[in-house]
């Protein structure tokens, strides 16, 4: 399995293939891309000389054992179509989407089907991905996607039911938290007068310091806070503030995911019926 097709070089789909030629576990004459707008995968090309160029999609599943497909989840139906007449029992399919589940995938293609959804910290090498199997998969299959993500990532497999919290903490939790941290800033600049390039500066070197206590396991979150936090401190007094207004805010937000990625499977489901099962 050392040709890989990825489908898609958006912001995922790039993100991937850069994270693994930088951390050399694969070699750009391994990897052949296309994707739905020609100019994402040429520049990409240029970036990284020696990536193969598909000129659509049934050429690059001809040329590839492995398949990525990082594509919004509408766009599945088309694509399916489209790699339909190439597709075997031979290919490994991976999906980096949620909403479309591995059943549903099985049902319209020949391909061995697994679920890997990443996060934009693996491009550092570093932080999770999901992995989820489907029932065609054997030993062989499982391990060579647990040695492709571990190169960029620490990859935990998860069931089903909680797939959807599991992204949103590993997959949205970095725009979540970076909104958090720009509003912090933002709301120190209008109180003191600080400048926003050096409130950013000290935000930014704080959470790489927090990252670094929790990745040597100096700390664990409840005890860092609890360091911090001495009693009668000016830290309590900010953490009440805190503690009065952010309880059940995230339950809010994951409501609203949750109610978002119901929608997105049944529009999904509704494309893919009316794509030929195998």
């Amino acid at each position: 399995m050392d040709r890989i097709g990825v489908i898609g070089t958006g912001s995922m789909g790039s993100m991937l293939v850069e994270a693994w030629l930088k951390t050399n576990a694969l070699s750009p004459g391994q990897v052949t891309i296309c994707n739905r707008t020609p100019e994402k995968a040429e520049n990409l090309v240029k970036r990284h000389p020696g990536l193969h160029l598909a000129e659509n999609n049934l050429q690059l599943v001809r040329a590839s054992q492995v398949l990525l497909l990082c594509v919004k989840p509408l766009e599945y139906s088309h694509v399916l179509e489209q790699i339909a007449p190439a597709l075997t029992s031979e290919h490994l399919l991976i999906t980096i989407t949620s909403p479309i589940t591995l059943d549903q995938l099985e049902e319209r293609v020949p391909a061995r089907v697994a679920r890997v959804i990443p996060s934009i910290t693996n491009a550092a090498k570093s932080g999770v991905s999901l992995c989820e199997f489907g029932s065609r998969i054997e030993e062989s299959h499982r391990q060579f996607i647990f040695s492709l993500f571990s190169s960029i990532s620490q990859p935990v497999e998860i069931v089903p039911p909680f797939l959807r919290i599991s992204a949103d903490l590993i997959s949205c939790g970095p725009a979540f938290l970076s909104y958090t941290l720009q509003q912090m800033i933002e709301d120190a600049v209008s109180e003191t007068g600080i400048s926003r390039e050096a409130a950013t500066y000290l935000v930014t070197q704080m959470v790489i310091g927090v990252g670094q206590l929790l990745q040597q396991e100096l700390f664990t979150l409840p005890a860092l806070q609890a360091r911090v936090c001495v009693p009668g401190g000016v830290t309590g007094e900010g953490l009440k503030v805190m503690q009065e207004r952010l309880p059940g805010m995230f339950a809010q937000v994951f409501a609203r995911t949750q109610a978002k990625f119901a929608e997105d499977q049944e529009l999904t489901a509704a494309q893919l019926s009316q794509v030929p099962a195998e």
